[in-house]
């Protein structure tokens, strides 16, 4: 009687705590340990290279983005899916382990997952570009020998400033030059184009203006007696959210 007298509290308090644990166990059955970080998340819509895996991305923190999802974990509206199911336009979050490499575009350290959704998807990107590929085409000479390229998107309103740079990017890329942002004051302002001879001899300068619902307006410019204009665009969204376009009217300086 002695032993036990003095050796329950003891014996109680263990049974408690096994009891308490058991019951802890029960509350949160199949789940692992809280990690210490938790895994970052950026939304953002794929402005181009849904085809081929190699995704640009259109940040919604202003910034663009490069993904790679050959061999990232892909969810399409919840559901597993496939790098070859994703859309230009998509609307998507990219979860990472927070970790950017200071490129341009920018890389994400370590990519776990990309979840997309069907829904909203909208192709702007893409139709500007085909705007922009239509007019490099148009009166091709006046691109002829350039090593320069500028672009003005600034008064484009139905685009984000990460959508604007994924267009000014690949736009770019696709001519094999790095664009130089900048409006034609801006330019001049910085010795590209000389203002007093109205004439920029390395270089082109493409401008947007306006947006695909209100119609929209675009130029390339090389000096005061060479540039091409499509005015009073008007586009149209289909159901698969790619977009098309008419000029409404075109001219030749």
């Amino acid at each position: 009687m002695k032993l036990w007298t003095c050796f329950s509290p003891v014996c109680i308090s263990l049974l408690l705590l096994a009891g308490c644990a058991a019951e802890t166990a029960e509350e949160t059955p199949g789940q692992a340990a809280a990690p210490e970080e938790a895994a970052a998340r950026l939304e953002a819509r794929i402005a181009d290279g849904a085809e081929t895996g190699e995704l640009l991305l259109a940040g919604e923190d202003g910034r663009l983005y490069a993904l790679s999802v050959r061999e990232t974990p892909v969810t399409l509206d919840g559901s597993e899916a496939a790098g070859t199911d994703l859309r230009d336009g998509m609307r998507v979050t990219v979860c990472h382990s927070g970790s950017i490499q200071e490129t341009y575009p920018a890389r994400f350290g370590a990519v776990s997952a990309l979840e997309a959704e069907s829904g909203g998807t909208e192709d702007r990107c893409g139709l500007y570009l085909r705007v922009l590929e239509d007019l490099w085409n148009t009166d091709s000479g006046l691109n002829d020998g350039i090593t320069q390229m500028g672009m003005d998107l600034s008064q484009v309103t139905d685009l984000t400033q990460g959508e604007k740079a994924a267009v000014i990017w690949r736009f770019g890329e696709n001519r094999g030059l790095a664009p130089i942002q900048g409006t034609f004051d801006e330019l001049a302002e910085a010795g590209y184009i000389d203002r007093e001879h109205l004439v920029w001899k390395d270089g082109v300068l493409f401008t947007l203006s306006g947006s695909a619902e209100e119609g929209f307006d675009a130029e390339k410019w090389r000096s005061g007696t060479g540039a091409y204009f499509f005015t009073n665009c008007i586009a149209k969204a289909e159901d698969s959210g790619a977009w098309d376009y008419a000029v409404g009217a075109e001219a030749v300086s």
